[in-house]
């Protein structure tokens, strides 16, 4: 199952780490289902607020060390270099987007209210998108990098 190509448009605070602005947040277990996303072909956009402004204060750089060190490759940053091929449109284009401020992204909580995506619940998503195999899901389960509760009522 390679989704050679696809392209999903992740945001970063609040999705990839918690909220924490102008600094780096806390982990909230996105690494490794991104690694699985590359792994299966996919394409990572990042789209986020974060940027160097004209006093020369730089707080995308932080965020696309946070990539680097972990070794997930950006396909692009705010935009989808191969959208100029066929739209002028300043919106980065992408398949899925995955944002914490995003009607119905399934969220966690911290004990402040502040709230981030819940990746053990977009794991889950984005296996029956086909973008994660179930081999993914139980490898991810027994590495403890998701919790899947299965629960029937």
């Amino acid at each position: 199952m390679k989704r050679n190509g696809y392209c999903i448009v992740l945001d970063f605070d609040g999705t990839c780490v918690k909220h924490a602005y102008p600094d780096v947040g806390k982990d909230i277990g996105a690494e490794p289902v991104l690694k699985r996303l590359i792994a299966n072909g996919c394409n990572l956009v990042l789209s986020t607020m974060r940027s160097r402004d004209s006093e020369g204060v730089d707080t995308l750089q932080p965020a696309l060390d946070w990539f680097a060190e972990r070794g997930i490759p950006l396909y692009g940053v705010n935009e989808n270099p191969t959208q100029k091929e066929w739209t002028s449109s300043p919106k980065a284009y992408g398949n899925i987007y995955i944002d914490d401020g995003a009607l119905g992204a399934p969220l966690k909580a911290d004990a402040d209210g502040s709230a981030y995506i819940d990746w053990s619940k977009a794991s889950a998503y984005l296996y029956y998108m086909g973008l994660l195999t179930g081999t993914d899901l139980m490898d991810m389960v027994d590495e403890g990098s998701i919790d899947l509760e299965l629960k029937t009522e």
